[in-house]
């Protein structure tokens, strides 16, 4: 049995190193199953079935490649020229496809985190829209006017990333101004009945509805909602006008900006015959 293991095939390679190649294939294939049967199970649900083959291809051809580089040298072959060159080359292309790695390996870092996902409406990078498509190397949002942006990964993962619908609540806030004549505690009565109406008004958390400040020209209510994320806009822009509505129907009226003007002399018409003071104005 050992003169047929040592006996030899070519140069100084034996039926014993062809065996051990084997068996480091062999493994490295069993290795690498696993490997990708796991990434299927992780990533299923999170990536596109396409994006999901060819990162599990990367994977396995990897690993192939790698267990392949490693048994080379006990099949006899020299690989001193072929690292010289590929080292050279692997620079060169180093250089040439290092934004493309790097978004690479971003686009895989947000698929595992998961910080926004497809039909989330974002902010990333000043870019605001709704998420279209997640790739591996970028990342496609359609903004609000429907123009399709596509940000490199690399920029998503570095940049903040605001999102709008991460939470199942959003708030909205409205800055309403009465007249001083108007009764303040009317007003915020009817706002309040104007959101209890409302069936995407929450209850939970509470609106707020309060006087914030006496301006120059009107008494300033502040109205804080929360509406669910999905009809959050919707929400804003009915409320807004109701709350308009019902208040001018109850007399209570938004006034335009006011200035009152004080004279320091009196003033006379032209006839002489009457005095006005400024109050009088």
């Amino acid at each position: 049995m050992m003169d047929i293991l040592s006996e030899t095939v070519y140069g100084e390679v034996t039926v014993y190193d062809i065996i051990v190649v084997t068996a480091i294939m062999a493994i490295a294939t069993v290795i690498a199953k696993i490997i990708v049967r796991s990434i299927r199970r992780v990533l299923s649900d999170k990536i596109r079935r396409d994006q999901l083959e060819l990162v599990t291809k990367i994977v396995y051809f990897g690993i192939l490649i790698i267990a392949f580089l490693t048994v080379l040298p006990i099949l006899g072959l020299n690989l001193s020229g072929l690292l010289v060159a590929g080292g050279i080359a692997g620079i060169v292309i180093g250089f040439a496809s290092q934004s493309v790695v790097s978004n690479l390996i971003s686009g895989l870092f947000l698929i595992s985190e998961r910080p926004i996902k497809i039909g989330d409406q974002v902010n990333i990078d000043g870019i605001t829209g709704f998420v279209e498509d997640i790739n591996i190397i970028s990342t496609i949002i359609r903004t609000y006017d429907g123009i399709y942006v596509r940000v490199p990964n690399e920029k998503v993962f570095t940049s903040s990333i605001i999102n709008y619908v991460a939470n199942p609540a959003r708030r909205f806030e409205y800055i309403i101004g009465i007249r001083y004549s108007d009764d303040a505690e009317k007003a915020i009565k009817i706002i309040r009945r104007v959101i209890d109406e409302d069936p995407f008004a929450l209850v939970h958390p509470e609106p707020v509805v309060f006087v914030d400040e006496l301006g120059e020209s009107s008494v300033n209510i502040v109205v804080r909602i929360w509406a669910p994320s999905t009809v959050w806009y919707d929400v804003k822009m009915r409320l807004l006008w109701k709350i308009k509505s019902e208040l001018e129907a109850n007399g209570i009226e938004i006034p335009f900006p006011q200035r009152v003007i004080w004279f320091a002399n009196e003033l006379k018409t032209k006839g002489g015959d009457k005095n006005f003071r400024g109050d009088e104005f």
